[in-house]
C-alpha cells in the first residue's frame, strides 16, 4: 500500500514536472508572439494615421469646419480649384469664412451708419463679401493669360527636343527647365509627380485640371496619343503652336481696334461713382438723403442695380471671343 501511494505521488510529480517543462515555454512563446503582434498592430495604426513623406496632404485652414459643413455642395472644391489655378496659398474654407465675416460686418456697419433700407444694405454687403472672390478670379485670369502667352514657345521647345531624338519624358523635363513662369512651375510639378511614380497619363490629366486651357488640352491629348499609338505628332504640335500664336495675335488686334469703345464703356460705368463722390465732397446733404430718407434709399437701390446690369451688358458686348 505504501509503495502504491509512493508510486502515485512520484508519477504525479513526474507528470507535473513534464507538463511544466513542456507547457511553460510554449506559453512564454505565445505571450511573446501576442505581444509582438500587438506592437505591430499599433505601429501599423500609427503609420496609417501619420502622413507619409511621399503623400501630398492638404493643410486644413482655420475655418475648416465651414468646409465640412458645405462640402456636399461642391462650392468649396470649385473655389479651391480656382485658388490653386491662381497659384495662391489660401484655403477655400478660410476664404469662405472671410466672405461671411465681410458680409455680416458690412451689413451691421451700414445699419450703424443709418442706412435703413434692407435691400440696399444687402446689396452693399454682398458686394463687399465678393471682394476676395473677385481678387482670386482676377489673379487666376492673369496667370492663365500669361501661361497661354508662353505656351507656344514651350510647345516649340518640346517639338525641337523630340526632333533631336529624345523621348516624351526628356521633352517635358526640357520645358520644366527652360521655359518662363508660370509654365515652368506647372511642368516642374509634372516632373515631381513623375519622379514619385505617377503614370504619365494621369500626370498630364492633372496638369490639364490645374491649367484649364483648351490649347493645353490639345497638347496633352497629342502627347497621350503619341505615347499610346506611337504616331509622329511633332508636325501636329508645330501646327498647334502656330495656331495658338495666330489666335493670340488676332485677340491683340481686336483689343487694339476696340480700345476706344472699351474706354468709353469704362468712362460711362465710372461716371456715376465720380459724380457721387464729387457731391459727397461739395454737398454732403444731397448724398445723405439717398440713404437716410426712405424714398432716397429706393432711388439709390434702383441706381445701383441699374449700374450693375449696365456694366454686365457692356462687358458682355465688349468681350469678343478670339
Amino acid at each position: 500500500m505504501f509503495f502504491l501511494l509512493a508510486f502515485i505521488i512520484f508519477l504525479a510529480a513526474y507528470l507535473g514536472a513534464g507538463y511544466y517543462v513542456w507547457r511553460v515555454p510554449e506559453q512564454e512563446a505565445e505571450q511573446m508572439l501576442s505581444h509582438r503582434l500587438r506592437e505591430l498592430r499599433a505601429s501599423v495604426r500609427a503609420r496609417a494615421q501619420a502622413p507619409s513623406g511621399l503623400i501630398r496632404t492638404e493643410q486644413r485652414g482655420t475655418f475648416a469646419f465651414l468646409g465640412d459643413f458645405v462640402e456636399w455642395l461642391g462650392m468649396l472644391r470649385r473655389l479651391q480649384e480656382y485658388i490653386a489655378q491662381a497659384d495662391l496659398k489660401y484655403r477655400a474654407a478660410d476664404v469662405l469664412g472671410l466672405m461671411l465675416v465681410l458680409l455680416v460686418g458690412t451689413f451691421l456697419l451700414l445699419e450703424v451708419f443709418g442706412l435703413k433700407l434692407l435691400l440696399l444694405r444687402l446689396l452693399v454687403a454682398l458686394a463687399a463679401a465678393a471682394l476676395p472672390l473677385v481678387y482670386i478670379l482676377r489673379v487666376r485670369a492673369r496667370r492663365l493669360r500669361k501661361f497661354e502667352e508662353n505656351l507656344p514657345d514651350a510647345i516649340d521647345l518640346f517639338t525641337r527636343t523630340m526632333r533631336a531624338g529624345h523621348n516624351i519624358h526628356s521633352g517635358l523635363e526640357t520645358i520644366a527647365a527652360e521655359t518662363l513662369e508660370p509654365v515652368r512651375m506647372e511642368f516642374r510639378k509634372v516632373m515631381e509627380e513623375l519622379a514619385l511614380g505617377s503614370p504619365i497619363e494621369a500626370t498630364l490629366h492633372n496638369l490639364g485640371k490645374r491649367v484649364p486651357l483648351i490649347d493645353l488640352k490639345f497638347f496633352i491629348t497629342g502627347l497621350i496619343l503619341q505615347r499610346q499609338t506611337g504616331a509622329n505628332m511633332v508636325s501636329v504640335l508645330e501646327n498647334l503652336a502656330t495656331l495658338v500664336r495666330e489666335r493670340l495675335n488676332m485677340a491683340a488686334k481686336l483689343k487694339a481696334h476696340t480700345a476706344q469703345q472699351r474706354f468709353s464703356a469704362g468712362l460711362l460705368c465710372t461716371m456715376p461713382l465720380v459724380v457721387g463722390l464729387g457731391f459727397w465732397i461739395l454737398k454732403p446733404e444731397y448724398i445723405k438723403l439717398l440713404y437716410t430718407d426712405p424714398v432716397g434709399s429706393k432711388f439709390l437701390t434702383y441706381a445701383i442695380i441699374s449700374e450693375i446690369v449696365g456694366i454686365l451688358v457692356i462687358r458682355k458686348i465688349a468681350n469678343i471671343k478670339a
